[in-house]
């Protein structure tokens, strides 16, 4: 039997195929930097990584594979700022626990708090401007509405983000009902969707002071809509308007 120590040819091995996706994946990353789009070839993703096109295709299956893992890489940044917010959020309650002297009241007040609550708070306290319009950069921003593969592929990154996004919700409530925790990062993710496209309808995709206010405003109304449901936010609007064009 063949042991895998330190120094072994099978652990030198493997340090060199993950030095490889590593360098393949940055490669890819600078590369859409510089394009500010996803429009490269093998050949020249090869040749910045320093390595074969069979080496590209012995770690990736495709070219989109790549582009994706780099989108994903990007969208991470959201998933530990989340995680980070869910675990500071039990200390800030205790902190906030009345001084009974039992530690059982602090407990009590973070099992309190509503696993939603919990997930929309820390969505709210994570900075989702940033890595969302440096990614809409690296996919050709600039030039015009993304073309049909590019869309796509920024969809299959929040289809991954809200997979992540569950996984970390489970690591914080782990008595919490994997059908609730899917369905609610679903929700959440895909509404966030809806938040990005028309966020860059009404501010172009910059960032800026006022940007920023409009995207949380919108998302604001994505979470009371998934907290509250779809017809009431809208049906409310309306009667709000039909109030002021009534009144003289």
């Amino acid at each position: 039997m063949v042991h895998d120590r330190n120094g072994s040819p099978q652990s030198r091995h493997a340090a060199l195929k993950a030095r490889h996706r590593r360098a393949i994946v940055d490669a890819a990353a600078a590369l859409m930097g510089e394009f500010e789009s996803a429009h490269f070839t093998v050949d020249q993703l090869a040749e910045r990584a320093d390595v074969s096109r069979r080496t590209v295709f012995n770690h990736f299956g495709s070219l989109d594979d790549v582009i994706l893992e780099v989108l994903s890489g990007m969208l991470e940044t959201i998933v530990d700022g989340i995680d980070a917010d869910l675990a500071a959020a039990p200390a800030a309650e205790v902190a906030a626990a009345p001084a009974t002297g039992h530690a059982s009241a602090a407990a009590d007040r973070t099992s309190a708090t509503p696993m939603f609550d919990r997930v929309s708070a820390a969505l709210r306290g994570t900075d989702l401007v940033a890595p969302i319009t440096r990614l809409r950069r690296m996919l050709g921003e600039h030039s015009g509405t993304p073309t049909p593969g590019e869309a796509v592929l920024f969809e299959r990154a929040f289809t991954d983000l809200s997979a992540r996004l569950a996984a970390a919700v489970r690591r914080h409530h782990p008595d919490a009902d994997d059908f609730t925790v899917e369905l609610m990062c679903g929700a959440l993710v895909s509404g966030g969707l809806v938040v990005v496209r028309h966020w860059e309808e009404t501010t172009g995709g910059v960032d800026t002071a006022e940007s920023r206010r409009v995207w949380d405003d919108l998302l604001q109304r994505m979470i009371s809509a998934a907290r509250s449901g779809y017809g009431a936010t809208s049906s409310t609007g309306m009667n709000c308007a039909s109030s002021s064009t009534g009144t003289n």
